[in-house]
């Protein structure tokens, strides 16, 4: 039995790779896919844990021998998602995790079929600018430049099968996990549990005027 994709997405700010570490660390049979990228690493982030840090030379050359199974430009850094590595885990029947934008993510809805897709937010736009400020990762033009972008990126979110709003990290992360364990075929003990809180997420019960009014978009 083949694996399954899982791609995550979402505005920068709303705790994706938080939540993306602690369902690693729950779920078991599921592994990261760990993107390249050429922007500058981050305090605290690892090369070949968090990104691949190259150079824009290097992934250029690995665009033109086809290496990605989708890459984006976004805020003037290219990030891609290597092919061979999601294929070999599926092709294993290991599950895979991809934490990647709104772009990448249109363009994996083609490659992979089956694959699930998970958009993550905070509960308004307002704490979203307030973590990009704590977190202190970025100058006040780049928080703009995202704030900016978040509009256009939670609008996307209704062609996503789930939506999940990141208030409660640990909520958040179990929410994530009843969407993979509804998705997979074995159903355990906790199937009716985990099926529950699945559809509780499911995008045509989350995605209304309540939810886009949190983010200036009725």
């Amino acid at each position: 039995m083949n694996g399954k994709l899982f791609v995550i997405s979402g505005p920068s700010g709303s705790g994706k790779t938080t939540l993306v570490n602690h369902v690693l660390s729950k779920v078991e049979n599921l592994r990261f896919s760990v993107s390249f990228t050429t922007r500058s690493m981050r305090a605290g982030e690892v090369c070949g844990e968090h990104y691949e840090f190259v150079s824009r030379e290097e992934f250029v050359n690995m665009i033109e021998r086809r290496s990605f199974a989708e890459w984006a430009e976004v805020h003037g850094n290219f990030y891609g998602t290597p092919r061979a590595g999601i294929q070999k885990y599926i092709e294993m029947g290991v599950d895979v995790i991809l934490d990647i934008d709104v772009q990448g993510a249109k363009r994996l809805r083609g490659a992979f079929e089956d694959a699930v897709f998970i958009f993550v937010v905070p509960p308004s736009l307002e704490i979203l600018e307030r973590r990009l400020r704590d977190r202190r990762s970025e100058q006040g033009k780049d928080i703009s430049i995202r704030l900016g972008m978040v509009k256009q990126e939670v609008s996307c979110s209704k062609c996503y099968d789930y939506i999940i709003i990141n208030n409660e990290m640990d909520v958040a992360v179990e929410n994530v996990e009843a969407v993979i364990l509804s998705n997979r075929l074995d159903e355990g003990e906790d199937s009716g549990r985990m099926l529950a809180a699945a559809r509780e997420v499911k995008t045509e019960n989350v995605y209304g005027p309540a939810f886009l009014s949190k983010f200036g978009l009725t």
